[in-house]
């Protein structure tokens, strides 16, 4: 940190956990800002780290999920992603190191469950933060290539997934739709294209 970012940070003064439980922990709080003010409330989450895979078959088609999302209440078109094991099998906790497993064995076990298909060839993109303003938990996002179908899907309870295969093409068609709205997927795609094709 730049010795002048000392002038930026704020002070947690209060945390109230108003939701804490196996899924979230959501948080109100009251911070003091550089200047000596103080604002609350301020609401924040904890949920725990994910992948996000861009993965891509033998073939050079891009292997997709379809899927409902009920923040924005719409099927949609996404890449493989999932959550990393916590030791504690809480779905919270981005701020502390309690993983179970790390991030490239979480994208292949979910890339597996959700798809049925195997990389051998994978790329670790970046690590991001999810949403800095508001959330604690990071998105690793990686590339799978010359992927293989091994298996069928393993899916979560909660989970109601169609696997697809789409191109290049038929991708950035969705994109100029606005048919593609997972921002950190959307990212991942942008990526993986700039840095290696």
């Amino acid at each position: 940190m730049d010795i002048n970012d000392k002038d930026l940070i704020w002070e947690e003064i209060s945390t109230e956990h108003i939701v804490k439980d196996e899924w979230i922990d959501f948080r109100r709080q009251a911070f003091r800002f550089p200047d000596g003010s103080v604002f609350e409330p301020y609401y924040t989450y904890s949920r725990r780290n994910y992948v996000v895979i861009v993965p891509s078959d033998e073939d050079g088609n891009y292997l997709m999920v379809k899927q409902y999302r009920q923040g924005i209440r719409k099927v949609t078109i996404e890449f493989p992603a999932g959550g990393i094991e916590r030791k504690d099998g809480k779905q919270y906790g981005g701020e502390d190191d309690l993983s179970s497993e790390d991030a490239l064995a979480a994208a292949k076990r979910e890339l597996r469950e959700e798809t049925g298909y195997e990389s051998d060839e994978w790329t670790h993109l970046l690590t991001i933060p999810s949403n800095a303003t508001i959330a604690d938990n990071y998105a690793f996002i990686f590339t799978a290539k010359n992927c293989r179908k091994v298996a069928g899907q393993s899916l979560d309870a909660m989970e109601f997934v169609n696997v697809l295969k789409l191109t290049a093409n038929q991708i950035e068609e969705l994109i100029k739709k606005e048919e593609f709205p997972q921002a950190v997927h959307l990212m991942a795609w942008l990526l993986s294209l700039r840095k290696y094709e």
